[in-house]
């Protein structure tokens, strides 16, 4: 009977321990990114799970034809290490021996092995699981990683804990008919828009916590800026002095995970050629003084009193970077019309809510805000709005028996890493999008 130890047989030797075997026989996997011929020897690019590796094939020194090198062959590489101080890494990997894992079929539809994939989206993303192998298409992703991975580490030595809440609910979280509805055995349900009534509740049992999952929106837009699924982090966190708590921890966390991708991730930010924002304070204005500010800066008729255009975020933060400095920009105070039944409405002016957008260069990226925790109040603004608090009794049961106050925020994290990189387009920065348009791949 064998015996699974969890031990890895380790034969290949990994791309950071590469400078300690100059002068000795290594041996690398990865796929043959590109082959480049010169007079007498060939580059030979091989995509390992971060990097890309050069090594050299040399006739008469390698021990193998170079007919066998294929683009996108998965192979086993022995390689002598040998000292390059021309070389960025300062070795050369010399092609000794190879073992070919697999050999693809037909080549590729797509060009991936050039800087940039020169082709339409469309493309990009119909042929998704080719074109991620683009060195800079994947380090999009790595880079996703890195942000995930920051704003984890803050939340955690913030002493948030991590929950993982339902995506099939019995009702949606902001109401309205954006909403996916599913036949649950003979029963209606939904997909989540989002984990609020959950981190509302398990604010209760661990003060504060955080989830990064997928969210669903069945809203019919078809812009560059939509997606009907999308990766949300959410926290929600209790005993707030002030809805402006959330926003301060919002600032905190951004700041730590810039760091982060400083220090762990500055090959794909130079890839990328990513300016990443120097945030040390971030401006805050009431929703209504931004709209009145815009139109008489831009000479613009306010058309809509209770939302932002997409031209007025645009505007807004074209306005305070000019003035501040600042990439970001927080909006507060939004009308109690255009936010959810769970919204707490501003003890000043109950038009008005303790909430909040965070708009970054040019986008919304953060929703947030403060939560109504009593019983009583949240009953009563349900009623107003005509809703039936029959089918919400599972998340008034947290009310019923006693909530402090609360708040969070959900930030989208495809939008956030889209303007991070400066795109255009929220889909290049989406790993497999879903929209009115796309289910596969």
């Amino acid at each position: 009977m064998n015996q699974i130890t969890g031990e890895l047989k380790d034969s290949v030797t990994e791309v950071e321990e590469m400078k300690n075997h100059i002068g000795e026989e290594v041996k690398i996997h990865g796929s043959i990114y590109s082959i480049r011929k010169m007079s007498s020897f060939s580059f030979v690019l091989l995509r390992t799970k971060r990097k890309i590796l050069q090594c050299t094939y040399i006739p008469g020194t390698a021990e193998f034809e170079e007919e066998k090198l294929k683009e996108e062959s998965c192979v086993i590489v022995t390689a002598k290490v040998v000292e390059e101080k021309r070389s960025k890494t300062g070795y050369d990997l010399q092609m000794r021996g190879l073992e070919v894992l697999s050999v693809p079929e037909e080549g590729s539809p797509i060009v991936i092995n050039h800087k940039l994939v020169d082709t339409s989206i469309e493309n990009l993303l119909n042929y998704r699981p080719i074109t991620l192998r683009n060195e800079k298409q994947r380090a999009i992703f790595k880079l996703q990683e890195g942000i995930c991975n920051g704003f984890r580490q803050f939340l955690l030595k913030e002493c948030f804990t991590e929950i993982h809440t339902p995506k099939i609910v019995q009702a949606g979280a902001e109401g309205g008919a954006n909403i996916f509805r599913l036949d649950y055995f003979g029963k209606e349900a939904y997909l989540a828009q989002s984990p609020q009534f959950y981190k509302q509740m398990m604010v209760g049992v661990f003060e504060r916590v955080f989830e990064i999952a997928p969210v669903f929106r069945a809203e019919r837009h078809d812009t560059s800026r939509h997606l009907n699924e999308y990766t949300s982090v959410d926290f929600e966190m209790g005993y707030l002095e002030s809805f402006t708590d959330i926003m301060q921890m919002e600032t905190r966390m951004l700041r730590f995970a810039f760091a982060y991708l400083e220090e762990g991730y500055g090959e794909e930010l130079e890839l990328l050629k990513v300016k990443l924002p120097q945030l040390e304070a971030i401006p805050a204005i009431r929703f209504r003084d931004a709209k009145e500010m815009i139109a008489k800066e831009y000479c613009r008729m306010i058309k809509d009193y209770e939302d932002f255009e997409p031209e007025e975020e645009k505007l807004l933060c074209e306005y305070i970077q000019r003035e501040t400095g600042s990439e970001f920009v927080f909006v507060t105070h939004y009308p109690s019309r255009k936010r959810p039944f769970y919204a707490m409405e501003s003890r000043e002016n109950a038009e008005e809510t303790e909430s909040f957008d965070l708009l970054f260069r040019g986008l919304e990226v953060t929703t947030g805000g403060q939560r109504i925790h009593s019983y009583r109040e949240q009953v009563k603004k349900m009623e107003q709005r005509g809703m039936d608090t029959g089918l919400f009794e599972s998340y008034l049961l947290m009310h019923k028996y006693g909530m402090p106050p609360h708040g969070g925020l959900g930030l989208g994290l495809e939008r956030f890493t889209s303007r991070l990189l400066l795109q255009d387009n929220v889909r290049y920065s989406t790993l497999f999008p879903r929209d009115i348009n796309r289910v596969i791949p």
